[in-house]
C-alpha cells in the first residue's frame, strides 16, 4: 500500500490527540508513517506505533525549538523526498496550516485545509469540508502533486491498531531560510486544568445571556462536571467577561466536539460558524425565538440561571 505521512504534535514526546485521530484517517489511505521532530520526539514511537504508525521518522534539534515553523517544514519536505508519499495530513491548528501552506508551496502540491472527514479515492485522496459556516459541506481532491491536507480536530476517533512503529532516523539539512525568525522569550499559559477548547469531546459555551464576568463561574462548574472545555461567544469576550482564547466563532476559535452546550447564546451567524460541525447540540435560552434553536439537537427554553446549576448537580449526582 502507499505509505501516507501524518505529522505529529507533540510536547516532549506526549502525542497529542489530533495526531492519533490522524492516524486513524490515514490507514484508509494506506500505510501510515508519522513525523516526529524535536526534543522527545524519539518518545512518541511507542504511542504513535499503537496507533497505526508502520515506521515513525524522527529527527530532533536544537532549531525546532529556537525557530519559528520553517524548520519544521523543511524537515517535512525532507520526509515527503524520503517516502513519496500518497498524502500528507497535517493537524489543523494555526501552527499546521502553517506548515501545511508552506510545504505545498514548496513541492508544488495542492493544499486543502480543514477537512472534517478523509475517503480513499480512485485518483487520490477524497476530502469532505464544512463550507460557508456549515451551511454547506463539499467534497474535493488535489490534482496536482502530493495532497496536502490539514484536518480538524474530533474529525475521527481515535483507534488502537498496533503497528511495528519503526524508528528510523531522518536526515535533515536545514536551510539559511530556516533560521531567519528566532523565538526570543516564552511565557507559559495559565493552566486551567480542562482540556483545549478545539480538541474537547465536550464543550460548555456561555454568551451574553451570562450577565457579567462574575456568573462565568457557573459555566466553569457545569463544564468541569462534565470534564469539558469552556468556551464563549463574542458578546462576552468583547464585554471583558471571559478571555479571547476562548472564544468560539468565525472570529475566535472553530470547535467540533461529540456535545457542545450553549448557555445564554442567542445564535448568530457568527457564532454558528464556529461550533455548527458539532455532533450534538445542546442549547439553554429563556427567548425561545433564539435562532439558536434552529440548530439544536435539543433545547431547553428556561432562565439559564435556574437551569444550569439544577443540571450541574444532577450531573456530579449521577457521577457520584
Amino acid at each position: 500500500m502507499a505509505e501516507v505521512l501524518v505529522y505529529v504534535d507533540h510536547v516532549d514526546g506526549a502525542v497529542r490527540k489530533p495526531t492519533l485521530e490522524l492516524l486513524t484517517l490515514a490507514r484508509r489511505l494506506g500505510t501510515p508513517v508519522a513525523v516526529a521532530l524535536g526534543a522527545g520526539a524519539g518518545n512518541t514511537a511507542a504511542q504513535l506505533g499503537e496507533h497505526g504508525a508502520e515506521k515513525v521518522l524522527v529527527h530532533e534539534a536544537a532549531e525546532y525549538a529556537e525557530y519559528l515553523v520553517v524548520p519544521k517544514v523543511e524537515a517535512l519536505q525532507a520526509a515527503v523526498e524520503a517516502v513519496s508519499p500518497a498524502a500528507v495530513l497535517v493537524p489543523s491548528s494555526a501552527e499546521g496550516k502553517e506548515i501545511a501552506a508552506r510545504l505545498a508551496l514548496r513541492i508544488g502540491s495542492g493544499i486543502i485545509t480543514d477537512a472534517v472527514d478523509l475517503e480513499a479515492g480512485d485518483e487520490g485522496p477524497v476530502v469532505t469540508q464544512s463550507v460557508f459556516a456549515a451551511s454547506y459541506t463539499t467534497k474535493s481532491r488535489v490534482t496536482k502533486g502530493t495532497p496536502v491536507v490539514t484536518v480538524k480536530p474530533n474529525s475521527a476517533p481515535v483507534e488502537a491498531a498496533p503497528a511495528a512503529g519503526a524508528v528510523e532516523q531522518l536526515a535533515v539539512s536545514f536551510s539559511d531560510k530556516a533560521t531567519g525568525t528566532k523565538i526570543t522569550s516564552r511565557t507559559p499559559r495559565e493552566s486551567t486544568g480542562r482540556p483545549e477548547l478545539t480538541e474537547a469531546a465536550i464543550v460548555v459555551s456561555g454568551g451574553r445571556g451570562v450577565g457579567g464576568a462574575e456568573n462565568f463561574r457557573l459555566i466553569e462548574e457545569l463544564a468541569d462536571s462534565l470534564g469539558a472545555a469552556v468556551g464563549a461567544s463574542r458578546a462576552a469576550v468583547d464585554a471583558g467577561w471571559y478571555p479571547h482564547t476562548n472564544q468560539v466563532g468565525q472570529t475566535g476559535k472553530t470547535v467540533s466536539p461529540q456535545l457542545y452546550i450553549a448557555t445564554g447564546i442567542s445564535g448568530a451567524i457568527q457564532h454558528r460558524a464556529g461550533m455548527q460541525t458539532s455532533k450534538t447540540i445542546v442549547a439553554i435560552n429563556k427567548d425561545p425565538e433564539a435562532p439558536i434553536f434552529d440548530l439544536v439537537d435539543y433545547g431547553v427554553v428556561g432562565d439559564l440561571f435556574e437551569v444550569v446549576p439544577q443540571l450541574t448537580e444532577q450531573i456530579k449526582a449521577r457521577k457520584g
